[in-house]
């Protein structure tokens, strides 16, 4: 990185006297650090593992045109905003564009007067495809439900307001060429629109759902052969995905509440606050945050998305679950049609969605790959396409060009992050990454202040700040007592976090010289808000508090996100090495020893079982010559036989790093009774207070 990052100075100082094979190296480096090694769900053999980006992407809406398939989701108060995916295999995306460059309704949407959207914006889309036109309706807070068409993805996308606002509507073209949309929270309401799309038609609106029949919000509205399902999300207590179903969309409807229900892949409820602030700053920080709570089920359950087919007939749904800091993360499943519903998960474990496993059969394989680009050394024509706005941003304040090579920011006046415009920002990815930075601070003025913070509620940012007496390196937290400042002598300096989000936690450095980082400030709590309702965002800004209308400027030389666990299995699944299992969680932790009719957990025990390869991520227990063996209700023996669906267990890493093992004969995963010490494969999942025995982990041996 250093090496591209001084080859592309050099470049654009000395373009003249460069050479052709000067060029050709520094274009190659900066490819690699360009596409650096990000999450991937396709774990490469087969198989994918959960989230499909282990970045916010929340409020999915997911549709399929032929062999394509194209996804948008939520993005608030950022811009540009709802991002165009594209797959042909539902687990690998590019990005194809933002349907939505600017959203500028008002004082709000451009930070002034003291008003912000923060919280608001652009919400819950509805993406659909008719007769050769991409169609997205979408809410925004305080206006009407706004609707953008594109004859093409890649757009150019237009947008007209409609004449009212639709919460959390979903469209549907019937059969009967007639447009209807669904909306509402509890109580279900339907209308026929408008042939232009843009309102109801007079006298068509209906309540078809009752609030006592116990449907949430964000529908997705689907005809499936001659049926209707609707599906939606509730929050309140235990997140799940109400679903119901009817002949026809006036109903009788009748809802089932088990289609998608309790998934959280054993995930804890983490840091929050209680009470939040108020968008009206009627609560100051420090605010009063919540621990982590283990004994707290479902949460954080996936609980918001749809379902559609494959060109081969498969079926597979999508949805998102509140995953704590990191924000709201998407997930796919394949779905089991039961008595005429579509149950997320596998047969003999309904309703639950497996983190790992075989990819979609779409007929189309695609190269492992990821949507976004997440560094950036600023020298290209335009930003990487990961970056947006706080809000509507001042394009004479920001620039590429005015210092080739550097993203120049110039302070605006402000009284804090929070108020400061042109703050440019993207989503943090997981599970654990580490931004940085390089900050030149030779144009800052005095009360400038300019950095990379972790944008959220509580704010918390390391950056340089310049007085009448010199400049110094400073860390803010709004939890903390009070900002930690040392002198800075350097005009160039780096700024880094290292953020693990499954400790919820964030430690700020700072270098002179990009080699030698010194911690700075206290390790920073992460924690889960819905003021914002968008996770930890990496931001770089650039403000004066001193209220100087012209000020100076900063400029970013680069920016690159290290990720130290790219994929869902940190280690490779250890085929044909013996390895030895203990469990996790338990009041006491055991090793498990393969022997005898009955598999046992003794807690001197340190058996060591060998790793059989039995298909795409899948493996067999043995011991011997004999192999662990679950029957359709979950008991366990030793057995001798060839790879079967009763001896073979899916290897899924769970999101909190420990192994789980799911059954091919029933799905449901081998958990170790802390009563009888004895194996059973009888668990729909792990629980987060990892109680139950369906965790464990492992260490390779030498026997």
């Amino acid at each position: 990185m250093v090496a591209c990052r001084y080859m592309r100075s050099s470049l654009l100082h000395h373009l003249k006297a460069t050479t052709t094979s000067l060029l050709f190296f520094a274009a190659l480096c900066c490819f690699a650090r360009g596409h650096a090694q990000t999450w991937h769900a396709d774990n490469g053999d087969g198989t994918y593992s959960n989230p499909l980006f282990y970045d916010e992407f929340s409020d999915p809406d997911m549709i399929r045109v032929g062999s394509d398939f194209y996804l948008t989701g939520t993005t608030m108060h950022s811009m540009p905003g709802l991002p165009i995916l594209h797959s042909k295999d539902l687990v690998n995306w590019d990005f194809v564009t933002y349907a939505l460059d600017k959203l500028d309704l008002g004082p709000e949407y451009r930070l002034e007067d003291g008003r912000s959207i923060y919280g608001q914006g652009i919400w819950a889309p509805s993406f659909r495809y008719h007769n050769g036109t991409y169609y997205i309706f979408s809410n925004v807070n305080g206006k009407t439900t706004q609707l953008f068409q594109a004859t093409s993805p890649a757009g150019p996308w237009t947008r007209k307001p409609m004449t009212q606002s639709l919460h959390d509507l979903s469209v549907l073209f019937d059969d009967d060429g007639k447009a209807y949309a669904v909306w509402g929270y509890r109580a279900i309401h339907l209308a026929q629109l408008t042939d232009d799309l843009t309102d109801i038609v007079p006298g068509s609106e209906q309540q078809i759902i009752n609030p006592d029949q116990g449907m949430g919000e964000g529908l997705h509205l689907y005809k499936i052969k001659g049926k209707y399902i609707l599906t939606s999300a509730w929050y309140v207590g235990e997140e799940r995905m109400p679903t119901a179903r009817a002949d026809k969309l006036t109903g009788p409807w009748e809802v089932n509440q088990n289609v998608s229900r309790g998934e959280d892949f054993g995930l804890v409820k983490g840091h929050g606050m209680n009470p939040g602030p108020r968008r009206d700053g009627s609560i100051k920080p420090p605010y009063k945050i919540t621990p982590p709570n283990p004994e707290t089920m479902g949460r954080v359950a996936i609980h918001q998305g749809g379902i559609l087919d494959t060109p081969t007939g498969e079926w597979w749904g999508f949805s998102m679950q509140d995953a704590n800091a990191i924000g709201r993360l998407l997930s796919i499943s394949p779905v089991t049609w039961t008595d005429g519903w579509p149950y997320f998960g596998l047969p003999g474990n309904l309703g639950r969605t497996p983190r790992t496993w075989l990819k979609p059969n779409t007929g189309t394989t695609s190269a492992v790959h990821a949507p976004y680009v997440r560094n950036d050394d600023f020298s290209g024509p335009k930003l990487a396409n990961i970056w947006q706005w706080n809000h509507v941003p001042v394009d004479g304040k920001w620039s590429l060009t005015e210092r080739p090579g550097y993203l120049r920011l110039h302070a605006m006046p402000a009284t804090e992050l929070r108020a400061a415009k042109n703050t440019l920002t993207q989503r943090a990815i997981g599970p654990q990454s580490t931004p940085t930075t390089v900050l030149d601070t030779k144009g800052m003025a005095t009360g400038d202040t300019a950095g990379l913070a972790l944008f959220n509620f509580p704010n918390a940012w390391i950056g340089v700040t310049k007085t009448d007496t010199g400049q110094s390196i400073t860390v803010s937290d709004e939890q903390a007592p009070g900002p930690v400042s040392e002198p800075l002598q350097s005009n160039r300096v780096w700024l880094r976090a290292t953020c693990d989000y499954r400790k919820e936690t964030a430690q700020f450095s700072y270098s002179t010289n990009g080699k030698d980082f010194r911690n700075l400030g206290a390790p920073v709590t992460l924690v889960y808000q819905i003021i914002t309702f968008q996770g930890i965002r990496y931001s770089l800004f650039s403000y004066n508090s001193a209220g100087k209308p012209v000020s100076g400027y900063a400029d970013f030389d680069d920016f690159t996100v290290n990720e130290p666990a790219p994929r869902a299995n940190m280690q490779p699944i250890p085929y044909g090495k013996s390895i030895a299992l203990q469990t996790f969680g338990l009041a006491a932790t055991s090793g498990i020893s393969l022997k005898g009719a009955a598999p046992a957990m003794t807690p001197t025990a340190t058996g060591h079982i060998e790793v059989r390869r039995a298909g795409p991520g899948r493996i067999q227990l043995c011991s011997q010559n004999r192999c662990l063996h679950v029957d359709e209700a979950g008991a366990t023996t030793m057995q001798a036989g060839k790879p079967a669906s009763g001896n073979t267990f899916q290897w899924i890493t769970s999101l909190t790093g420990e192994l789980t093992l799911m059954s091919l004969q029933n799905h449901r995963y081998l958990r170790a009774d802390a009563a009888t010490g004895k194996l059973i494969a009888d668990s729909p999942g792990p629980r987060p207070n990892a109680t139950d025995g369906a965790r464990f982990t492992w260490h390779t041996t030498n026997k």
